[in-house]
């Protein structure tokens, strides 16, 4: 009666070509299978064990007049789907059907889970009558797993988030709260046993309403996913050969990389190659860990992605945390 892994993600997507493309191309996933309708297109894109679903047209209308291109579904396999529904719908979930002969609940703002049986978790997602499709395209396959889902939520809801994930089995992992000038995040990590389920739920610190996740919350028309964390084994050529295709990072300050030398005289990366490709290193008791954001493609900015890499680390890079969370400050307009 537990979620034990995310068989896949679905994106629902205002222009459909520019997503894929910047998915395919720029990010490197491959496609897998297609499934198009008379008003409708999705296509299955994987690299590693991610799989990410991209639709279009009927069905997504609301979603994306309200919210703008993001994640609709975050799909759960689980060990026991009808003791997971029944469960999740105690905890306060709403019954939203099924797709296909799948149960479908309702997750955090607009998001919901569909319950897939563990036993299927590596089939196509249900629902559709997909087909499958050879991609010629595939750039080096750097993206291993989905490491994390960052959400974000509204101030004061983090509890109640964490007391509704309990339903699916994933307990609270870690916490951290970060202050910046005048606006703060604050953060819960609720993971599966297995951990291959990690949702980072992150909800704006202070009341001013001027910070970066008010602005999500804002632009986004209430929580949803405000990104993806890509587990990858070289995050230096990750970055680079992502940005020869066009992906856009997050700028890292320059003095961050005058201490960093100091904090780190250890690790085998050397300091001028994270420098240029503006990666940040963080460690823990179990290790170290090399992470970076891209700027947001959507038009509403409402979703970007993180790539990461760990050497040990468990942790999600709490000294970066601040240096992170400013960049971002930096990146977004003065205006939503």
């Amino acid at each position: 009666m537990v979620a034990r892994s995310i068989p896949f993600i679905e994106l629902y997507a205002g222009d459909h070509e520019r997503t894929v493309e910047h998915l395919t191309t720029e990010l490197g996933l491959s496609r897998v299978a297609e499934a198009a309708g008379r008003t409708s297109r999705a296509v299955l894109l994987q690299q590693g064990t991610l799989r990410l679903v991209v639709t279009s047209g009927d069905g997504t209308e609301d979603f994306l007049e309200a919210h703008g291109d993001g994640i609709a579904d975050i799909a759960l396999a689980c060990s026991d789907v009808t003791g997971t529904r029944a469960a999740a719908l105690a905890a306060g979930a709403a019954d939203l059907g099924a797709t296909g002969d799948a149960p479908v609940v309702s997750g955090f703002g607009a998001v919901r889970h569909t319950l897939v049986p563990e036993s299927r978790a590596g089939g196509l997602p249900p629902g559709r009558e997909w087909v499958p499709v050879a991609d010629r395209q595939r750039p080096a396959a750097r993206i291993r797993l989905l490491d994390h889902v960052a959400i974000c939520v509204e101030g004061g809801s983090l509890e109640r988030h964490v007391e509704f994930y309990a339903a699916f089995g994933l307990q609270r992992y870690s916490s951290e709260f970060v202050d910046v000038g005048d606006s703060s995040m604050d953060s819960v990590v609720v993971r599966s046993a297995s951990g291959e389920v990690t949702f980072t739920l992150v909800a704006p610190g202070s009341t001013t309403g001027t910070g970066q996740l008010d602005a999500f919350l804002r632009r986004n028309d209430g929580p949803g996913v405000q990104h993806l964390a890509l587990l990858v084994d070289d995050i230096v050529a990750a970055v680079t050969e992502a940005a020869a295709r066009g992906v856009v990072f997050l700028q890292t300050p320059a003095p961050y990389y005058d201490a960093l030398a100091a904090r780190f005289p250890d690790i085998p990366e050397e300091i001028g190659r994270l420098r240029a490709t503006n990666v940040l290193a963080d460690r823990d008791e179990w290790g170290y860990l090399l992470q970076l954001f891209t700027t947001s493609p959507h038009p509403r900015n409402t979703l970007f992605y993180e790539f990461i890499q760990r050497h040990g680390a468990r942790g999600f890079g709490s000294a970066n945390i601040r240096a992170l969370y400013e960049a971002v400050e930096r990146d977004r307009p003065a205006v939503p």
